[in-house]
């Protein structure tokens, strides 16, 4: 049929993204509270990356660079290992964060780790 839209496969695949999302929602809500700022900014697209460099030490414009292909890699690198710094955890942790971040980032939000970086950078 022209011009009609079919929804193809099943409720599941529309399910489980959304249920990820949430849980991603939920566990970025958490390490946000947990370094001091709103919890609420871990929703705000832009915003969002702003306070993430700003918790992990690093100047809040370098989401500029998030922004730009190929470095933006090295950045999120860097910025995941200030991340676990911050959180007072190795830099191991961090790898962790970089590469198996749906394991790292729940332990890091409903773990013991507490934010002891001193501040972000202006």
């Amino acid at each position: 049929m022209e011009g009609s839209v079919q929804m193809e496969g099943s409720p599941i695949a529309l399910i489980i993204p959304l249920i990820l999302a949430v849980f991603y929602i939920v566990c970025f809500w958490k390490v946000f509270t947990k370094a001091g700022k709103p919890g609420w900014a871990s929703i705000i697209p832009i915003y969002n990356a702003v306070v993430l460099c700003q918790i992990a030490g690093k100047p809040g414009w370098w989401f500029i660079l998030l922004c730009i292909p190929v470095v933006n890699f090295v950045i999120a690198i860097l910025v995941m290992l200030g991340l676990a710094e911050n959180f007072g955890k190795s830099a191991g942790f961090g790898v962790g964060l970089i590469f198996l971040g749906f394991i790292f980032y729940p332990i890091l939000a409903f773990g013991s780790a507490e934010y002891v970086g001193g501040g972000a950078e202006a």
